[in-house]
């Protein structure tokens, strides 16, 4: 199984076994959190990844800390602590049935409570140089132009055009550009305020 499926199908679990430890049905759990029964039914069943305010709204309507929960995957020998996405594994949704040459591919979608979220857009000279560096809260990376390496912790994945990372920001970090070229990526931290 590979990371993003093992991650889904784990945060999945994890949400029902909470659920059901506060005594709560999925139908009180989507009318406390807003969000719909039938969207909780497919993060429970590890059918969807839910989107980072998402998860947190669930988290926050059942009690509980971001990092507690992910606290049992940091130790977890089949996940690494990042998720990275080729462009070749993005699924396109269909939202309007009329629609010619519109192809939209979900990112994120739901309102966000008790969170904050920094969007920036990156650019990287070529040959650019900086010390890693770690975040508190969680990073989603979509590189929009050019090839780079990304440097997490001891790993360095190959990021090509259209490839997107999540990751744990206190994993130190950086993104590499080897080329001549800028590279440009759409960077969003998620922080959960306290």
């Amino acid at each position: 199984m590979d990371n993003s499926r093992y991650v889904t199908t784990w945060i999945g679990s994890k949400i029902k076994d909470i659920r059901k430890s506060h005594n709560l049905k999925l139908g009180d759990l989507a009318e406390k959190s807003g969000i719909s029964i039938a969207m909780l039914s497919k993060i429970e069943n590890g059918r969807v990844f839910p989107t980072l305010p998402s998860l947190l709204q669930v988290l926050q309507t059942l009690n509980v800390d971001l990092n507690e929960f992910f606290a049992d995957l940091k130790g977890d020998k089949e996940f690494p602590g990042y998720i990275l996405k080729k462009r070749s594994e993005y699924r396109s949704i269909k939202k309007e049935d009329e629609s010619i040459g519109f192809n939209y591919q979900l990112i994120l979608n739901q309102k966000i409570e008790q969170s904050s979220m920094e969007i920036s857009l990156l650019t990287i000279s070529g040959n650019a140089q900086r010390s890693p560096v770690s975040t508190d809260g969680f990073e989603y990376l979509y590189l929009v132009k050019g090839n780079i390496q990304y440097k997490l912790d001891d790993k360095i994945l190959d990021l090509e055009e259209g490839d997107s990372l999540f990751f744990n920001g206190k994993i130190p970090h950086v993104p590499l550009n080897k080329h001549n070229e800028d590279a440009i990526m759409l960077v969003i931290y998620f922080i959960e305020l306290r």
